[in-house]
């Protein structure tokens, strides 16, 4: 039975904090996984940050065309991280364990309608697997997750963080941080491997210390600063930690808006369904060679 978490309640902030809190820690991809992936040498044979950054920028691209939340983005982040983590696939899998995560997260988050059939998603990201590939590799990822699909991502957290403060301010600093906006900055976020290694809730408290404290620049934003300390009291960050992953997210941010940085190609997605394109795609597209067996040694 795959695992997931409670759905939103009216229950204390206290209370959603603890119960957000006691999981991620069961949720947070292997180190030493992580580190494999850090040092492995662009040779074409082992996974590596570039490999994984470009996958996430396509799932990214796909959430997009799509219209999916970003809830259903962040959880299948969250879930390629685990699985890079505990897994040692090589490069040539790492499309089909992506879109497979992918799915998994648009069958966890998203209406019954609104998923796509498995061959569209496959045709739509212009991979070359199969169904069966994909239906193989999809029930590798859940044994090794040992079915445990909804974890606390750091849009958990933000959202949570954003409503508590929202209940803390008052007038116009209410108007300050704009939750469509912190999340987009958590998308560019996921991107960067580096945050694979950072916890959900620190990524989130994070994004908003550097929406506050910009903000304190131009402007006295009344309140906004006492909210954000109260938060970290409760989950116990030191100034350190916190000033540490923040300059982070501002380097990440800027080299994200910046015309040198790849991000993902949309337009591409948009040429292969066209309905001129659709019509004129031969049966033969279809018959694609099954991919190699995968091996399930893991880190």
């Amino acid at each position: 039975m795959i695992d997931t978490l409670p759905g939103p309640t009216a229950l204390p902030f206290a209370v959603q904090l603890k119960t957000f809190a006691d999981q991620e820690g069961r949720f947070q991809p292997k180190l030493c996984g992580l580190r494999l992936i850090e040092t492995a040498q662009d040779n074409g044979l082992r996974m590596t940050v570039k490999l994984r950054e470009f996958e996430v920028k396509d799932l990214l691209s796909l959430t997009r065309f799509f219209g999916f939340s970003s809830e259903t983005f962040s959880l299948a982040v969250s879930m390629l991280d685990r699985f890079l983590a505990v897994m040692k696939i090589q490069p040539k899998h790492l499309s089909c364990v992506g879109l497979c995560c992918f799915y998994i997260a648009i069958k966890s988050s998203e209406e019954e309608k609104n998923v796509p059939l498995a061959n569209d998603l496959i045709r739509i990201s212009q991979n070359r697997f199969t169904v069966s590939d994909m239906m193989r590799m999809e029930k590798i990822i859940l044994e090794k997750l040992n079915w445990k699909v909804k974890a606390p991502t750091a849009l958990h957290f933000l959202r949570l963080f954003h409503a508590r403060i929202q209940e803390q301010v008052n007038g116009d600093s209410k108007k300050v941080l704009d939750l469509d906006r912190l999340e987009a900055q958590l998308k560019a976020c996921h991107c960067c491997f580096a945050f694979s290694k950072v916890k959900p809730s620190l990524l989130a408290l994070a994004l908003l210390a550097l929406e506050i404290h910009e903000e304190y620049e131009y402007s006295s934003a009344e309140g906004l600063l006492e909210a954000l300390q109260e938060i970290q009291q409760h989950l116990g960050v030191k100034d350190g930690d916190l000033s540490c992953v923040r300059e982070l997210v501002a380097k990440c941010l800027v080299e994200y808006s910046s015309t040198r940085c790849s991000r993902p190609n949309s337009q591409r997605l948009r040429w292969i369904i066209s309905g001129r394109t659709a019509r004129q795609l031969k049966h033969s597209y279809y018959k694609i060679a099954h991919l190699p067996t995968i091996p399930e040694s893991a880190c």
